[in-house]
């Protein structure tokens, strides 16, 4: 089985967020571009330039690397992959040494509350470790809006998360479901918000809705 059977691994980051959104831009093949969603896709195109390889001394980046998970059954891109000269290491092809990767995913926003971002960057780090035979400990997240990076520990809890959730999405693809939503703040910024929520954002006809007030003066006055 190869990695054109999987699912996409950034999904995940959109699944844990909202799994309606993930099933209509990822299942119902639905999608709508907002201002956010550009400047990510335009901040993406440097990290998934596979020509743009550095090496300083102990470190080595490469950027664009495609992952895949069979535990999971996710398949993807990394942003960026460090590795770094480590003892417990991996040997890497036309290089002296040995190599531990540490998987970087970058994000346009802020660090967020939920773990959404989390999933997406352990879900890389376990596809590494599946691929490479070592131990990728940990991750990291950098974010265009504070210009820092968060270190993600791969924890237990976090890997049996990741796992829970890629086997639910892969639930979800198989039985073709598109789950129904609450709306909520979360929404107002989601580029799928008009698809997925169009009752909502229709605009109102100002004469249509006078003409229902009065109507409905009208039926209260003569009762």
């Amino acid at each position: 089985m190869n990695s054109e059977d999987f699912l996409q691994l950034s999904g995940i980051q959109h699944f844990a967020f909202c799994r309606r959104q993930w099933a209509l831009a990822y299942m119902e093949q639905q999608w709508q571009e907002n201002l956010r969603t550009a400047e990510g896709r335009l901040e993406h195109q440097r990290c998934h330039d596979e020509t743009l390889r550095e090496k300083r001394k102990d470190l080595l980046t490469v950027r664009g690397m495609r992952v895949t998970s069979h535990a999971l059954r996710l398949a993807g891109v990394c942003d960026v992959v460090e590795f770094r000269t480590d003892p417990d290491g991996v040997p890497l092809q036309g290089q002296q040494g040995l190599w531990l990767p540490l998987p970087v995913e970058y994000k346009h926003g802020a660090p967020k509350e939920s773990d959404a971002d989390r999933l997406q960057l352990c879900a890389q780090g376990m596809a590494l470790e599946e691929m490479l035979v070592c131990s990728v400990p940990r991750g990291a997240l950098y974010y265009a809006q504070t210009h820092r990076r968060e270190m993600v520990e791969f924890t237990p809890e976090l890997r049996e998360k990741t796992r829970r959730t890629a086997a639910e999405m892969n639930e979800y693809f198989l039985r073709g479901y598109t789950p129904k939503v609450r709306p909520g703040k979360h929404c107002n910024a989601c580029s799928l918000k008009e698809i997925c929520l169009p009752a909502l954002c229709r605009k109102h006809d100002v004469k249509e809705y006078i003409r229902a007030h009065l109507a409905q003066q009208d039926m209260e006055e003569s009762t």
